[in-house]
């Protein structure tokens, strides 16, 4: 099988922990060349081997063996990198948030589609686990039609908005958090027909936005996609309500705590549900009452770098579609507009 030669821009957490150890896995089909970082001599992270380090970037623009080059750094710096990538000749996969603006995203996708390349958002979490279980239990038609889905993401850091005195649009909570969950709902149920936000910076204006809520209708179906920071007790991951029952995933996905342990891929049960993790789900059929766990899927973030490796050696469909992410953009632009 050919391989595809891959660049990294950055060599901090994003770089580590969400991409190579999928890529690492997929030695059949990737090859990881060369990896920039400004600063050579900062090492909290494990070199890897036959992977070449470099702190000069035309390294990897001058390499005509790297066919794509992945951006894992700072989203203030997103749209310079993107740029540059392109002009040089090369695909782009880019981490999310992916832009400041939707002109930025606009302008890239307009040279990449002149430059004949392919540039695209890495958005893995469209393979966690939670996410895929619910459209499992959604398919298996147990629910009947779907009415309202909640979708939570919370935490309980208060440490981190009370430390931020200033508010910055681009660190908010929505930017930082919604670019996940926004994905999550547009990639499967695709454009709302409206959208309410509720975007709050429940320490006051001038400081950190730390909540948010967003409801997107389509037809009759509401989604909610809600997080916070002072949440001492999570919300469910999922609550899925439909005319002939409910499903509730009250856990999400493994593969990020797992990372975090540096417990990694290789391993067998790697983001793995136990028994206690799986959600519930509740149903009415033929007059009766129906109570069952299901199993949950299995995630894989490495799954994006199989649709990209599709993608751009065989011609198949992005995964992460320009109108996808631009959709999402406009959502999260206008749900910060009014923050000060």
């Amino acid at each position: 099988m050919e391989k595809l030669v891959l660049g990294y821009i950055g060599n901090g957490k994003s770089t580590n922990r969400y991409h190579l150890p999928f890529v690492l896995q997929r030695t059949d089909k990737f090859t990881v060349k060369k990896i920039y970082a400004r600063h050579l001599e900062k090492k909290e992270w494990d070199r890897i081997e036959g992977v070449t380090y470099t702190d000069r970037i035309e390294d990897l623009y001058e390499d005509e063996e790297i066919n794509t080059i992945v951006i894992c750094t700072s989203s203030s710096v997103h749209y310079d990198y993107v740029k540059d990538v392109l002009s040089h000749g090369k695909n782009c996969i880019c981490e999310k948030p992916f832009m400041e603006t939707v002109e930025q995203a606009k302008e890239c996708y307009g040279l990449a589609k002149k430059n004949g390349l392919v540039l695209a958002c890495y958005q893995n979490r469209r393979f966690d686990s939670d996410f895929l279980t619910v459209q499992k239990v959604i398919e298996s038609g147990k629910l009947g039609d779907i009415l309202e889905v909640e979708m939570s993401f919370d935490y309980f850091r208060p440490e981190i908005p009370e430390h931020v005195k200033e508010y910055s649009w681009l660190s908010s909570y929505l930017y930082g958090h919604g670019c996940h969950t926004l994905d999550q709902v547009i990639s499967y149920w695709g454009k709302p027909d409206h959208v309410h936000y509720d975007v709050r910076q429940t320490l006051g204006e001038g400081r950190m936005n730390d909540y948010f809520d967003l409801d997107l209708y389509y037809g009759v179906l509401k989604v909610s996609v809600k997080s916070s920071y002072f949440r001492i007790k999570e919300r469910p991951s999922f609550v899925v309500y439909g005319r002939k029952g409910m499903f509730v995933k009250a856990k999400k996905d493994l593969q990020e705590r797992d990372l975090k342990h540096f417990y990694m891929p290789d391993h067998a049960d790697f983001g793995v549900d136990g028994p206690e993790d799986y959600g519930t789900l509740t149903y009415m059929e033929e007059g009766q009452y129906h109570e069952e766990k299901v199993v949950s899927e299995k995630g894989d973030y490495g799954r994006y770098y199989d649709a990209w490796y599709e993608t751009i050696m065989h011609g198949a469909e992005l995964l992460v579609k320009p109108e996808e992410t631009l959709l999402q953009l406009e959502m999260l632009e206008t749900g910060v507009k009014n923050l000060k």
